[in-house]
């Protein structure tokens, strides 16, 4: 594990040094940092479907868009619900591709009983302070292969090795002291902080079970979670109002909600100005549909059940609302 000044430094370093290049295949449905973390540094992403029960790049969608020049693939872990690992590995190890899992958002989850962490040829966790665990700013690659592992830490010093002199290209992406310390004070309190999220999402499951058209994302309990994002995919035809209406409600009420990942990436520049045409018929769709609730150690069973009370009258009085929002 080399700790990292951010998240996004972790993704640039790990991807040179599996001397990634030419095209790399990822999903649209994630922060921008993904594909700007390859674009940064000449390689083009991209972009792939998602599994629509998942949220996470779909695999049966991947193995269309290898071509001659793609050198490898980065997987998203979206809400730290793991996509399907061992079917990416299985592609990358056919086709000979390099594998990088972006794991921002799953610290502390894990897949068939395994922490995630040490899968393909490195992982990424950012340590940001909107994370379940952080370091106010700060990440880590994670990898199994010595090699890449020292190559990393040289990397992020400079390229100097403990001698002091420069054995390979670097930047400066070492974490901080600062945010060490902010990170080694909170480790005790990682136990703490999974009961107070699995507290908030159990009380939230319950609040919005009756309302129509809003599903909440759910997590496998038989997996070890975080619980950190309360995801909800909103129904129009049910709700009579589009998710950007209701987000428009409640920022009125001062709940403050948001739309990941919206747009998708491939919609954004510089993706959208290159005028290449991607079949992302199910990111686009989910892109219209999400909407994330307030979270975190510090908001109480009060304030959910209140939010969940607001968004119940929004959703049951959603044919007026819209015909008032209409005529604004």
């Amino acid at each position: 594990c080399i700790a990292t000044c951010n998240g996004t430094a972790a993704l640039e370093i790990a991807e040179r040094a599996l001397k990634l290049k030419g095209e790399v295949i990822t999903p649209s449905f994630t922060f921008i940092a993904t594909p700007h973390s390859l674009k940064w540094q000449g390689i083009t992403p991209v972009f792939c479907d998602i599994d629509p029960s998942t949220h996470n790049i779909n695999p049966k969608k991947i193995e269309e868009l290898i071509t001659p020049n793609t050198s490898g693939i980065v997987g998203v872990h979206v809400w730290g619900r793991p996509c399907d690992i061992d079917a990416v590995e299985e592609i990358a190890k056919k086709h000979k591709l390099k594998l990088i899992f972006d794991a921002s958002h799953a610290f502390g989850n894990s897949y068939k009983g395994r922490l995630i962490g040490g899968r393909g040829n490195a992982e990424v966790f950012s340590f940001h302070a909107t994370k379940f665990f952080n370091t106010m700013e700060g990440g880590a690659v994670v990898t199994n292969d010595d090699d890449l592992a020292q190559k990393i830490r040289y990397m992020k010093n400079f390229g100097l090795s403990e001698n002091g002199y420069s054995c390979d290209i670097g930047i400066n992406g070492k974490m901080s002291e600062v945010a060490a310390a902010t990170g080694i004070a909170g480790w005790n309190h990682i136990p703490e902080y999974i009961a107070k999220n699995k507290v908030n999402y159990k009380k939230y499951q319950k609040g919005l079970n009756e309302i129509p058209g809003v599903k909440m994302v759910s997590y496998d309990e038989n997996e070890a979670c975080n619980y950190q994002y309360i995801v909800l995919e909103v129904d129009e035809s049910k709700t009579h109002l589009s998710r950007n209406q209701i987000m428009e409600i409640l920022f009125a009420e001062n709940i403050m909600v948001k739309n990941y990942f919206h747009p998708g990436c491939h919609k954004r520049e510089p993706y959208i100005s290159e005028g290449l045409t991607y079949n992302l018929v199910e990111t686009e769709k989910l892109c219209e549909k999400i909407l994330l609730l307030p979270s975190g150690a510090v908001i109480t069973g009060k304030e959910i059940s209140l939010i969940c009370e607001i968004l119940g009258f929004i959703v049951e009085k959603g044919d007026i609302l819209c015909e008032k929002m209409d005529g604004l």
